[in-house]
């Protein structure tokens, strides 16, 4: 079977036209600065069109609502301060995911080291919201980190091998190699769960 079809029918689509062209390098500038008006406008089009897809794509990456949501707000935050350099790459959403997940990674990374340091005053880390699909989230929650990511970007973000590599940073070939580890994983998973309802 297709692994993209596949992933697809396990994540659901994402967005499938984000507005913004894909070309071959990343970081064209226009011909000429856009008044600051129109530059403010682009950006909350651009946050107003994809901020709810990002925050869903990064709780699933992290396997934490909450904190996807706020390393999304984080990204946008920061894609705003440099909006006329972002809006010029050819997946500024790729940047934005980037961004939320090394912030999320770092943020975690320190609530580690707090909580090694003071023991008995930690708390988990809560999360208010669930996924919407508790088996699947069950599922991703089997995947390692990098297995899980490329997962969601390619299929719940609905990015091309090429546009995952540019925002994960990593080789296309790398990308298709946990994609086919991943979804293997996930099948093997889903298809070993038991029906709801079934006698235990």
């Amino acid at each position: 079977m297709d692994s993209r079809l596949v992933g697809s029918e396990l994540l659901g689509s994402g967005t499938n036209g984000s507005g913004f062209p894909v070309s071959a390098a990343e970081g064209v500038s226009g011909t000429g600065a856009a008044p600051l008006d129109a530059v403010a406008s682009r950006f909350e089009d651009f946050y107003a069109a994809h901020r709810d897809e990002m925050v869903r794509a990064l709780s699933l990456a992290l396997r934490d609502a909450a904190l996807g949501a706020e390393a999304a707000d984080e990204a946008f935050a920061r894609a705003c301060q440099r909006w006329r350099q972002v809006s010029t790459y050819a997946n500024p959403q790729g940047w934005v995911f980037r961004v939320g997940l090394n912030w999320a990674r770092s943020f975690l990374r320190r609530v580690r080291r707090e909580r090694e340091r003071r023991p008995l005053l930690a708390q988990p880390h809560a999360t208010e919201d669930r996924a919407r699909d508790v088996d699947l989230e069950r599922a991703l929650a089997t995947l390692n980190d990098s297995h899980r990511t490329v997962i969601v970007a390619r299929f719940y973000l609905d990015w091309s091998v090429a546009e995952t590599a540019e925002a994960l940073d990593i080789a296309a070939g790398t990308v298709k190699s946990r994609l086919s580890r991943g979804l293997e994983q996930l099948r093997d998973v889903l298809e070993a769960a038991p029906d709801e309802g079934e006698d235990s």
